[in-house]
């Protein structure tokens, strides 16, 4: 059975171990992002009185749930040979550009991965109602493949675990700008979860996968939601698609819990992507799912990170509002950047442009979609309401509501 949350206490599972998840010096994805988040949290008092949770590096077992063991040595393998990479790992997506080979990138990945578990741990043992781990969500790890940055599959998993530790009803959301797929993959012939995902458009980025017509195997077709949008997609535009799609199928599915991926390369200042959101609208999009789990699954919420490559700007902001969304503290967008979060970065990045406020002054608002008939005020309306379309006459009917009656 699942355990119903003993008091209204939110987790931050966090370790400087995350910190070793590095790539190489030029990698995009700098682990500095990390720091500079937490930094930045406790700069703002927001982790005062917080219990933070130093998490234990996932043993094989729980890797084993998900990748196979000759994955698993070929990692172990050539994160003990890094000096000559050269066929170590070829054959599961190592040393390429994206995922060149370091050293013991086994234990960085199983770090992250035990960070993701322990989150999960606390919410089925009712210790805690919420938990953040954001060096999680490294959601493109296969079975038997590193692929796109990602080396364990650490959502993947932590929801396996919880299929074996009393929950049979598990919604996953991603809303990082590349498609979940390896998340998607992991559980597609799986009726008992449901993964969501937004993305730009994969005929416009990679890995070319989250088309709307992809939505789950056999017995479980109509878990399987993508909305993909156009490059240029902005806040408004974005969280008009979120909404006309993502509450629906919650409450139609009925989850004991929410997961979400919660990647920030969808910023207008990413440099690996095109989509345009804004700090302001990424919190928008933390809140509603910390509403949604509030609303259909008893408050029980674990979220992760995910991409994100605006190391200084955007990540450390967006990822600070996601720590208070689940936190119960809300950041106010017009809270200045602490002087003492200024002044550090400037140590080490002196020539950065450092943001003064917790937001952008982005406004937020939106049209909610109102059927295939409705109000579509400008071509980037039509450009987004033609994805909720597809998304909806793909996968709605599966969970037995209407695509084109907005109040499903």
């Amino acid at each position: 059975m699942v355990s119903p949350p003993r008091n209204d206490a939110n987790t931050v599972i966090w370790c400087p171990q995350y910190l070793g998840y590095k790539w190489s010096p030029t990698h995009p994805m700098n682990p500095i992002r990390l720091d500079l988040t937490m930094r930045l949290a406790t700069n703002l008092g927001l982790l005062e009185g917080v219990e933070t949770i130093e998490p234990a590096a996932a043993g094989e077992p729980d890797l084993l749930r998900i990748h196979t063991a000759s994955y698993i040595e070929a990692v172990k393998h050539a994160g003990d040979n890094p000096a000559q990479p050269q066929g170590l790992g070829a054959p599961y997506g190592l040393g390429s550009d994206d995922n060149p080979i370091f050293p013991k990138m086994h234990e960085a990945g199983s770090i992250v991965a035990g960070g993701t578990l322990t989150a999960a741990r606390e919410i089925a043992a009712g210790r805690t109602k919420r938990a953040v781990s954001i060096g999680g969500g490294m959601h493109h790890a296969m079975a038997n493949m590193a692929s796109g940055f990602c080396i364990y599959n650490d959502i993947a998993v932590a929801i396996s675990w919880l299929l074996d530790n009393g929950f049979d009803r598990i919604a996953y959301i991603d809303v990082d700008v590349h498609h979940g797929d390896g998340v998607q993959a992991a559980f597609a012939a799986d009726p008992r979860v449901l993964t969501i995902s937004l993305h730009q458009h994969p005929a416009s980025l990679w890995p070319g996968t989250g088309f709307p017509t992809e939505v789950g195997v056999g017995a479980a077709e109509g878990t399987a939601i993508n909305v993909a949008l156009l490059p240029g997609t902005e806040d408004s535009a974005w969280l008009r698609a979120f909404h006309a799609v993502v509450p629906g199928a919650i409450a139609a599915f009925r989850p004991q819990i929410v997961v979400s991926q919660c990647g920030v390369d969808t910023h207008r200042e990413d440099p690996l992507a095109d989509l345009r959101l804004t700090v302001d609208g990424q919190r928008a999009a933390f809140r509603a799912m910390r509403d949604l789990a509030d609303e259909h699954a008893e408050g029980r919420w674990l979220a992760v990170g995910g991409g994100g490559y605006g190391l200084i700007r955007v990540v450390p902001r967006s990822w600070t509002h996601l720590l208070a969304a689940a936190l119960d503290r809300d950041i106010d967008p017009d809270t200045p950047v602490p002087q003492s979060w200024r002044d550090h970065v400037g140590s080490i990045a002196p020539r950065a442009d450092l943001p003064t406020t917790m937001g952008e002054g982005a406004d937020v608002s939106f049209r909610p979609w109102d059927g295939p008939g409705g109000v579509q005020e400008n071509l980037a309306t039509r450009h987004v309401d033609s994805s909720i379309a597809a998304t909806r006459r793909a996968v709605f009917p599966l969970l037995g509501l209407d695509p084109d009656d907005p109040r499903d």
